[in-house]
């Protein structure tokens, strides 16, 4: 386990240290530009259906397989993929925040500043982020059935993945938070810190593995129920908020098209 604490500081670090990355593009970019925004929502949403698919839901189905059989494998996938997205669901619900480009406050009443309700609309995407490479450097640990359901060089392809699509969220928080009116190094600040709660639950995970191995496929899905609701209910309608629905779609596309490769050429 003390292998998998590692490789999980390492996978999640990395995609922090992305999100951080994308959030200095503050210091590059006057303004937002929309073109990019909309090329960089895109290629995140399609990364994440793909990886909710070949990283999180395939595992658990197998798992399921394993310890149900046929006739019920599925059931731990599907339940757990229910109970992410009613999760994720109730977190929109609760948690104060504010999207780019719009006025209208989510969640419960606050008077929290638009600045950090701008940064917590970002940090509730992070969340399922952080479970999902935890859980698959968990899971490669583990040896779930006698072999692993999911490798390390999976869960390394899945944080590169997420790595990748979390370089234009760091760039949308910091650069509409620089539009708002805060400085340069304010809003990169706070931009790199929407990410942080991706080693948090990453590591968080993985501490507690050994207590909830029978629940990883279940756990599983959970991430990717969790994972797709960000990517319905925000990136893919925030990456059409300009019109531009072909550069919108085929981004989504090749998003999907590079995580797939990533988690069939690692994971085979």
């Amino acid at each position: 386990m003390i292998e998998a604490l590692i490789k999980t500081c390492i996978g999640t670090g990395f995609v922090f240290l992305m999100t951080a990355a994308g959030a200095a593009m503050v210091f590059v970019f006057n303004k937002r530009n929309t073109q990019s925004q909309t090329i960089f929502l895109g290629f995140a949403a399609g990364v994440m259906i793909a990886a909710s698919v070949w990283s999180l839901l395939i595992p658990a189905l197998e798992a399921g397989e394993a310890s149900f059989g046929k006739a019920l494998g599925w059931l731990p996938a599907a339940g757990g993929f229910a109970i992410g997205i009613a999760f994720m669901l109730l977190l929109d619900n609760l948690l104060p925040h504010l999207h780019p480009e719009e006025n209208q406050i989510e969640g419960l009443p606050s008077n929290f500043k638009r600045s950090t309700l701008l940064m917590f609309a970002v940090t509730l995407h992070n969340i399922p982020e952080g479970m999902a490479v935890g859980l698959s450097y968990a899971v490669a640990a583990q040896q779930i059935g006698g072999e692993a359901a999911i490798s390390y060089a999976s869960a390394f392809a899945l944080s590169i993945g997420l790595g990748l699509q979390n370089f234009p969220e760091g760039a949308a928080v910091s650069l509409p938070l620089y539009k708002e009116g805060l400085s340069k190094r304010k809003s990169f600040t706070l931009g790199a810190l929407s990410g942080i709660v991706e080693p948090i639950f990453g590591i968080g995970v993985v501490l507690i593995s050994a207590w909830i191995l029978p629940l990883m496929p279940w756990l599983l899905s959970f991430a990717a129920g969790a994972m797709m609701y960000v990517v319905v209910e925000e990136l893919i309608p925030e990456a059409h908020f300009d019109g531009h629905s072909h550069r919108a779609t085929i981004s989504v596309l090749a998003g999907f098209l590079v995580m797939m490769v990533l988690d069939v050429v690692f994971g085979a």
